[in-house]
């Protein structure tokens, strides 16, 4: 009995553990989901800003502006694609590392663009601008060479295996039509002419049927004599004709 009841508690404590465990996996993963909707959500509302304020703001703030969004969206898209072509591409690894080096020289180029939008003089912001448009433009051409060789890699991969799926198909559909190549081939043989009726008579010798000769066949009667009659036992013998 005692066995039993350390059995039951046993199975309850296992059960309770896997429920525990559950409980917190799904619990993570539903603040990972809200997570990544609160990070969605504000880059997309920080980015309608920086829309805005390109366009709204004239001068330094607005090129400011124009900057960042330009640097978010050069890094995000090409983040995308590495992350998005490196699960079927293991050899673009090396490629995501040589991005992670440069995100993070895009992270501290947006710090630094989102602070000097507060910074009142405007002076030394215009002068700052052209430092600043350079290394933007060297940091979203580093990240567009990325994305856009992924791209090609991929696309040159696709290229490559239609190339050699459509090679295969032309196989098959040989194999399959293997019928009609006897068929062409026995129609284009012509058919040999047939003899001319001299050459047929001249060049056909026939076996000679052995024949005697009339000579050496013996003489037949016209007509064949009779042979004796037959006697039977039914029938009277003849008598003798008396001389008398």
């Amino acid at each position: 009995m005692e066995a039993v009841i350390a059995v039951f508690a046993l199975l309850f404590v296992l059960f309770l553990g896997l429920g525990v465990y559950a409980t917190v996996k799904v619990v993570g993963a539903a603040k990972r989901g809200v997570d990544r909707g609160l990070t969605q959500a504000r880059r997309t509302v920080e980015d309608h800003t920086l829309r805005a304020k390109s366009f709204a703001q004239p001068g330094a703030a607005g090129e400011l502006a124009q900057l960042r969004l330009r640097l978010r969206t050069s890094m995000r898209a090409t983040q995308d694609a590495l992350h998005a072509a490196v699960a079927e591409d293991v050899s673009l690894k090396e490629s995501l590392g040589l991005f992670e080096r440069l995100s993070a020289h895009g992270h501290e180029l947006d710090d630094e663009l989102k602070r000097l939008e507060a910074e009142p003089d405007r002076g030394a912001l215009t002068e700052r601008l052209p430092e600043l448009r350079e290394r933007t433009e060297r940091i979203t051409q580093s990240a567009d060479a990325l994305r856009w060789a992924a791209r090609d890699r991929a696309r040159r991969f696709a290229e490559d295996d239609l190339d050699s799926l459509s090679a295969q198909i032309d196989v098959e559909a040989g194999a399959l039509r293997h019928w009609t190549a006897p068929e062409s081939e026995t129609a284009s043989q012509p058919w040999p002419e047939a003899p001319a009726a001299e050459a047929a008579t001249a060049g056909q010798t026939w076996p000679e049927t052995p024949q005697s000769s009339p000579e050496q066949e013996p003489a037949r009667p016209a007509i064949t004599p009779p042979g004796p009659r037959p006697t039977y036992s039914w029938q009277k013998k003849a008598r003798p004709e008396s001389t008398t």
